[in-house]
Parts: structure tokens; sequence; C-alpha cells
């Protein structure tokens, strides 16, 4: 459904409008060079041994951290926001509605396993993965020090790790606008003329916002 907003970007010509885009055109590849360099430093962080003596509860049964790369080199792994029983972090669930039905293949082609965990108890969990529809594999870390160990706290975390025969090593974290920018709908927001609507947005007066 539409929406009539007061407010409208201003009427140009053509020509006008093309000096312009290919001006932000020229400032969004320098954006893009400076995203390739992070990747660049990314791909040459050190790592830090990690623990590897989790057990996770799974549909398939128990499952240590290095059960999860599935034999594979690499694990993502995205730790889902535990708020309680019957409650579920709207971010999180955001998140995860994301993530495309093929991914975790694609991924997997790619040498890297992707998983979701939770402190939240299995059976929650796997009601909540049928209520909502999902596909990807979901892991529960209750009764663990595995999200304490991780440095979750009370929030969420996507984590990267690498394993070396039996020995698993921490490679990357993000959290909050890490992993805010890989949301699909987000992305394509922020091209769009009013973007987001979120009240954190530097956009001109009378653009639709909210909190």
């Amino acid at each position: 459904m539409s929406q009539a907003w007061p407010a409208k970007p201003a009427i140009v010509t053509a020509d006008e409008w093309q000096k312009l885009r290919s001006e932000l055109l020229a400032a969004e590849k320098q954006a893009t060079r400076e995203l390739d360099a992070l990747a660049a430093r990314r791909r040459r962080l050190p790592m830090a041994e990690f623990d590897t003596g989790y057990t996770f509860a799974t549909p398939d049964g128990p499952r240590t951290l290095l059960d999860l790369f599935d034999g594979r080199s690499q694990l993502a792994l995205y730790q889902f926001m535990d708020r309680g029983p019957d409650e579920f972090c709207q971010g999180c669930t955001a998140f995860a509605a994301n993530i495309p039905e093929a991914g975790p293949e694609r991924l997997a082609a790619r040498d890297v396993t992707w998983v979701m965990a939770s402190d939240m108890p299995l059976p929650q969990i796997q009601a909540y993965r049928e209520r909502m529809g999902w596909t990807m594999p979901f892991v529960s870390s209750h009764g663990t020090t595995f999200t304490r160990d991780c440095g979750v706290g009370g929030g969420f975390l996507l984590s990267v790790f690498l394993r070396d025969g039996d020995q698993v090593y921490r490679t990357y974290t993000t959290t909050s606008r890490g992993v805010d920018r890989l949301l699909w709908v987000h992305s394509i927001l922020d091209l769009t003329p009013y973007g987001r609507q979120q009240a954190w947005e530097d956009s001109p007066e009378g653009w639709p916002q909210t909190y």
C-alpha cells in the first residue's frame, strides 16, 4: 500500500540528475574499494584457539562444537537471543527470515557450514522454527557457557570459526550494525529515497522516520 509523503526529493532535469548521480557513483565506488580493503584485512586477522568442549542439543542428538562443522573447515554461527519462554527477539527473527533457503547449501559449496544457535531450550527453538517455516539448522547451547564465553552477554553475535583437525579457532565476530548490514531488506531500503525510515538516519527535513 503506497503512501503520499509530504516531503519529496527535488525535481531536476535529466541532465542535472545524471550529473549528480555520476558524482554519487564515484563516491559509491570509493566506498566499495574501502569495503574491499576491509575484507582483505579480515582475511589477514590472526585467530585464537577456542574450546571445543561444549555440547549442543540438536534434533539429531548431542553435538560438540567440532561436530557442528559437519566435516568442513569453516563454521559461521549466528547466536539468536534468548529472551525467555515464549519470547523471541524481533531483530534475530528478521535476520533468520532474511536467510535464503539455498544460502547454507551455497556456503557449504565454499567449505563453510552455517548454523543458528541459541540459549533457548531446544523444544522452544524447534517450535518457533516450525512456526516460522525455517529450514536452516538450529542448535541449543542451553545449559552451557558457550554464549558467555563468546562474549555475547544478553545480545546476539555472528562468529566465524576455522577448524584445523580437531582444534577450533575463532577468526571473526560482529554484532549490531555489522549484522544489520547483512539484511537484504535493509540493503534495498538504503537505495530508496526514504531509506529505512528510522530516526537515527541522516535524512532531509520532512522525511518519514520512526523509532
